[in-house]
């Protein structure tokens, strides 16, 4: 199982790399593009697709958190920092704090490091075929369209650059929609490149098992593409991007490509997960999340603990804990069967609504619970669809969006527990990109 650090990967990339010179370095420590531009051998090319895939773990609690905050899925009620039950709560965001600009920050070195990867390989003296140039440039331009998505979905109507390859020449910020149109666009190049990719594939961690050849990292690509069509109400072109995906109505929820986390020196903790009962480790479920669940609905006991006494922090208050997590070293997934599952689910309304109750009582009786009996007219199906999506994929950063994009974010289902709390949609342009 291949768990690295960031910093262990990228000191032996100086080590490594025979074609740069130290003095063309500007910090050692953080290889610039230039280290890599030319003359880069097969092992070079390896070390870097896998520190792409290392990157990607980087701040990834500073993402969830703020993205579920502001869905009201669960609180900070550990009085580390005000900001949590404040800003986060209230606003404005601050567009030079932290709580804009580390996931900003972080889902753009996916970007950039995604860039050297083509780069490199681009100008590799490695000798690759064309097929394995296909492999490296899929991989990349996947994970390079993920992590866009991940950002545009923070900053929404306040836009992202799509083009960053020249950071001395940067391309334009551009709104949502068109940042998923050129995201799909990137994720069907990516998956033309994988097309014509090799069996042996990149070297990838044990979190990307079933999903290391090119044919099998192509079905992640489409599930990732049927995220973007969900968002772009393109209800066919999803039906027919899962129909290309892992998508499997009879397979395991939890199947899917996750990054993986370990204890040893060199690598890092799932900083998502909180010990059960434990102070100093208040992160909170709201309220609604437990009153509003079905009797008997198994989530609750899987995903929240009861603790013995309410937690009062700053005017808000919640007795159960978030249990999303067993460990510190559970995987966070990048997508899952049950998302695919709920996407087709939604999907098919109002085009095949036996298909959409079909896929609703799959994700209901996983839960515990009875085959669904409720109205089947498309409001009706769609908020059920909505309620399993609440239930299922809580803490995995989608209560938000969800709301936002079908113009359901509202205090009806974003609840202000406190005068003076806000509904906030979308993160502000960082104050350093505001500069360039």
């Amino acid at each position: 199982m291949k768990k690295l650090s960031i910093t262990f990967i990228f000191m032996f990339a100086l080590i490594l790399f025979p074609g740069c010179e130290l003095e063309d370095i500007e910090n050692p420590n953080a290889p610039t593009v230039s280290s890599f531009e030319e003359g880069a051998t097969a092992g070079d090319i390896m070390l870097l697709a896998t520190g792409l895939e290392a990157i990607m773990r980087s701040d990834l609690e500073f993402h969830y958190d703020t993205v579920s905050i502001l869905g009201r899925e669960y609180y900070d009620l550990t009085s580390v920092d005000p900001r949590y039950t404040g800003e986060l709560l209230k606003g404005p965001l601050d567009n030079n704090g932290f709580l804009t600009t580390r996931s900003y920050a972080a889902w753009y070195k996916i970007v950039k490091s995604a860039n050297i990867l083509i780069e490199a390989v681009e100008n590799s003296v490695a000798g690759f075929s064309d097929a394995q140039k296909s492999d490296y440039y899929g991989y990349a331009k996947t994970l390079k369209a993920y992590a866009l998505l991940m950002v545009a979905n923070r900053q929404f109507d306040n836009g992202i650059r799509i083009d960053v390859a020249d950071p001395d020449n940067l391309g334009p910020n551009v709104g949502y929609d068109e940042a998923l149109t050129a995201i799909m666009s990137l994720l069907d190049e990516a998956n033309a490149d994988l097309a014509s990719g090799t069996e042996e594939f990149v070297s990838l961690s044990s979190g990307f098992d079933g999903f290391d050849t090119a044919a099998t990292f192509s079905e992640f690509n489409r599930a990732i593409a049927a995220r973007v069509a969900l968002y772009q109400e393109n209800d066919q072109l999803a039906l027919s991007l899962l129909a290309d995906s892992f998508l499997d109505l009879d397979g395991d929820l939890y199947e899917g490509p996750s990054h993986i986390f370990g204890l040893t020196g060199n690598d890092i903790l799932n900083a998502q997960y909180h010990v059960p009962m434990q102070s100093g480790q208040e992160f909170m479920v709201h309220p609604s999340w437990i009153a509003d669940a079905a009797p008997g609905d198994l989530r609750v006991e899987e995903k929240s603990i009861m603790l013995e006494e309410v937690v009062l922090t700053d005017g808000l208050s919640a007795q159960y804990q978030i249990t999303v997590y067993e460990s510190n070293v559970d995987p966070v997934y990048l997508i899952r069967n049950e998302e695919l599952i709920l996407i087709y689910a939604e999907a098919n309304i109002g085009t095949d609504n036996d298909e959409t109750v079909e896929a609703i009582n799959i994700v209901r009786n996983a839960a515990g619970l009875s085959d669904y009996s409720g109205a089947t007219d498309a409001d009706s199906l769609l908020e059920e669809v909505l309620r399993q999506r609440r239930y299922s994929l809580l803490a995995e950063g989608h209560r938000w969006i969800d709301l936002r994009r079908l113009d359901m974010l509202n205090e009806a289902n974003v609840p202000l527990d406190r005068a003076g709390d806000n509904i906030i949609d979308a993160f502000p342009t960082p104050f350093t990109e505001q500069l360039n």
